[in-house]
């Protein structure tokens, strides 16, 4: 008897394992008429919120806004889900942006105390701040750092009364930082890998006995305002500047960057308003002629890999703010044999759109609760000053609409499905860490990375050996049947991420989680077996050579960045892996780098150009050069004779790059500051925007004192010139430099 009950037992649980699951609503909405030129009114936060559109089957609500918080530039939350608001109470008051430096902007904290999903309650948690652009809850202490200042402090409060009274400094760094605020670092997060990163200079950093630790990278962050990981730690930056919606997502900057083509169609940076507005960087260039919508992304910041659990069918997404779009962009992200490709689900609309052109949406981030948080600055100018001083094209639209009437404001929302409750709100920072450990395979990824660095703060050892059990794989047979919507496999990585950051990870489980039946742990067990690498470790090495015939392509790729430590022992397995997948473009690529002749002198190109804002174009660019020009102009880009001129000192290369440019594009044909040469140059025109930006910022950063190139500007020339098909002279770039006078920006 006790037998068939069981079967039968057994066999329930498995037909419920086997129901489809739900199909939840998920609708574009019908696009509202555009007004290509709307009146600039500030509404109410109701009737704003009226002004969204988003698909059907989501909700959008108000969770605070003015006069309880006022330009707000980050959320992030403490373990026990009161919410911390970065301000930046200063930033572009008017149109010259007056006192923008000034130490008056804030870092507030907002509570929910009755649960409705409504802030109720608010303290100034620190005032006197200039243009906060880092917060970080650690336990009950805060991260904060602050614009021109690379010292960093943590904040408590010590006596219950939502100020903080303690403030301690845990990275000393005395060099100001004299940068334009848009090109600073900003919003640190806790890796999955404990590091914590940021978005622009090439440090990130680990935090031991309560101190900041930096440890320098072989390139800069790519990133400019915008920072986020998906579940296994996976970063995702932006840059505006760049006109760049996501960046740097293929590989972990630790070991520089890679940029892999088409990681995304030609639509993709198309974005898609649903009002009409002129205030646009880019100029008349930058908007629809039709309707004066943006036409391409410009301005993007904040975005978020939603980790949540209330938005089905969203889990793993990138939602990507654009505030001169007054929009937000969900892309899904598809993993296609290891690389990384994002698409947009809807046909020419965005998952967020306003009519109202005083939405300005900011930041974005998955709350305790599950839901999608938005801060919306709710302001008339987003540009900073640097950008609408007078005689600029942007300060005749501010003048002329009135953008610099709207400021001081500020909303912020939740978005979660229709059918889904938020969740309650958390009340982790007096749990004890065994107590923690239960959350390492919540379904929102929130509680699972607090979970993870809230017991790693607390430096508690004797949960060691749970953790240890949770790697080997311990579930137990009813557990797994009875909790089918737990990912065991990521709680296994929270846990083998959790015991690296108690530095209590044994060689013999890494050893075991390198042979894991889930990929996600594989990779995460390369990577912190790297310790036991640089150790010079024969047993992790052998281990890791041995997966040279691993299935999983992220595997892969993970197995030889981590190789690099011993360049020339893995060569073998390297060129294996190249030879066996060399129709897999991501593993094409890393090992190429691997075993690139240049390897050595690509390392110190990194060395010196970390620190320098484009310096990353300069390293990428070296290898263009030497494929596609060190045969005619020489290695040393001093030319060679009868072949090509030289390049170093040459006025056309430090000049206008528009000059450089055009060459590239078509060609160049006669003499040579009256020199003839063998045949004229050939076209470059089958290079990318990206990429004859970055060969002419190597030739230009590099070889000569110029400057670096941007892809906007080899994207203006190209357009200007696409219906050119014959090659330049030197005499026709003389008498018409530059660009066309229709063509230039307005």
């Amino acid at each position: 008897m006790k037998q068939l009950l069981l079967i039968c037992l057994v066999a329930l649980i498995f037909s419920s394992c086997q129901q489809e699951k739900k199909i939840y609503k998920d609708e574009i909405y019908q696009k509202p008429e555009i007004d290509p030129a709307p009146e600039l009114v500030a509404l109410s936060p109701e009737e704003s919120l009226s002004k969204i559109h988003l698909p059907d089957g989501f909700n959008i609500e108000l969770v605070a806004n003015e006069p309880m918080v006022s330009e707000p530039i980050a959320l992030a939350w403490d373990g026990n889900g009161r919410m911390y608001v970065a301000q930046m109470n200063t930033y572009m008051q008017d149109a010259d942006a007056t006192d923008e430096n000034e130490p008056w902007s804030r870092v507030m904290l907002l509570d929910d105390t009755d649960g409705d999903g409504v802030m109720d309650k608010s303290s100034v948690f620190i005032d006197s701040l200039v243009l906060p652009r880092i917060i970080l809850p650690l336990d009950d202490r805060v991260i904060v750092g602050v614009t021109y200042d690379r010292n960093i402090y943590s904040y408590r409060d010590t006596d219950n009364d939502g100020v903080a009274d303690e403030k301690i400094l845990i990275l000393e760094d005395p060099d100001r930082d004299n940068r334009n605020l848009e090109h600073q670092d900003a919003n640190m997060i806790w890796g999955i890998d404990n590091w914590l990163y940021v978005s622009n200079d090439p440090f990130r950093y680990r935090f031991e006995d309560d101190r900041l630790i930096r440890d320098t990278l072989p390139e800069p962050m790519p990133g400019q305002y915008g920072l986020t990981q998906d579940e296994v730690g996976r970063l995702y930056f932006s840059r505006a500047g760049g006109e760049i919606p996501a960046l740097g997502f293929q590989q972990n900057p630790a070991y520089g960057q890679l940029t892999l083509k088409n990681h995304w169609d030609e639509s993709f940076i198309e974005p898609w308003p649903i009002v009409g507005n002129l205030d646009v960087q880019g100029g008349l260039n930058r908007v629809r002629e039709a309707d004066n919508t943006l036409n391409t992304f410009t301005a993007v910041s904040g975005q978020e890999v939603y980790l949540g659990d209330k938005m089905p069918g969203a889990y793993g997404d990138l939602f990507i703010p654009e505030p001169v779009g007054r929009l937000i962009r969900r892309a899904k992200v598809k993993h296609v044999d290891g690389k990384i490709i994002l698409e947009n689900p809807y046909d020419k609309a965005e998952f967020i759109a306003s009519t109202d052109p005083l939405f300005r949406p900011v930041f974005t981030s998955t709350g305790p609760d599950g839901s999608l948080y938005i801060a919306d600055m709710y302001r008339g100018i987003i540009q900073e000053g640097n950008w609408t001083g007078k005689g600029s094209y942007l300060r005749e639209v501010v003048d002329e609409y009135g953008y610099a009437r709207f400021f001081q404001r500020g909303r912020i929302y939740r978005v979660y499905h229709e059918e889904m409750t938020p969740g309650p709100k958390p009340q982790l920072l007096d749990k004890s860490a065994a107590d923690l450990i239960q959350y390492l395979s919540h379904p929102n990824g929130w509680w699972r990375l607090n979970a993870q660095k809230l017991i790693i703060l607390k430096k508690d050892m004797s949960v060691v050996d749970e953790l240890e059990s949770i790697v080997k794989g311990n579930e137990g047979f009813f557990r797994t049947f009875l909790n089918e919507d737990i990912d065991y496999g990521l709680e296994r990585v929270h846990a083998l991420w959790t015991l690296e950051g108690l530095h209590a990870e044994s060689k013999e489980l890494v050893l075991l989680a390198m042979k894991d039946a889930d990929p996600r742990v594989r990779v995460a067990a390369v990577r912190i077996g790297e310790r036991y690498l640089k150790e010079n470790d024969p047993a992790m090495l052998a281990a890791l050579i041995s997966m040279e015939s691993d299935e999983d392509a992220e595997v892969l790729q993970q197995v030889v960045l981590s190789a690099r430590i011993h360049a020339e022992a893995t060569k073998e397995m390297v060129t294996q892996i190249q030879n066996n997948h060399h129709n897999n473009e991501l593993l094409a690529a890393t090992t190429a780098e691997n075993l690139n002749p240049s390897f050595s002198e690509i390392q110190m190109l990194k060395d010196k150009y970390k620190m320098m804002n484009g310096g990353s174009q300069i390293v990428a660019g070296y290898v263009i050069f030497k494929d596609f020009c060190s045969s005619c102009h020489g290695a040393d880009g001093k030319g060679i004779d009868q072949l090509a001129p030289s390049l170093v000192g040459s006025p056309r290369v430090t000049g206008d790059p528009v000059t450089t440019i055009k060459i590239l594009m078509n060609g160049l044909t006669g003499p040579v500051d009256g020199k003839e040469y063998n045949g004229p140059m050939a076209p470059a025109a089958q290079y990318d925007d990206t990429e004859i930006a970055n060969v002419l910022s190597y030739i230009r950063g590099h070889l000569n004192d110029g400057g670096t190139v941007w892809r906007v500007t080899v994207g203006y020339v190209r357009d200007a010139y696409k219906d050119r098909k014959e090659y330049w002279t030197l005499k026709e770039l003389e008498e018409n430099p530059g660009l066309p006078a229709e063509k230039k920006s307005k």
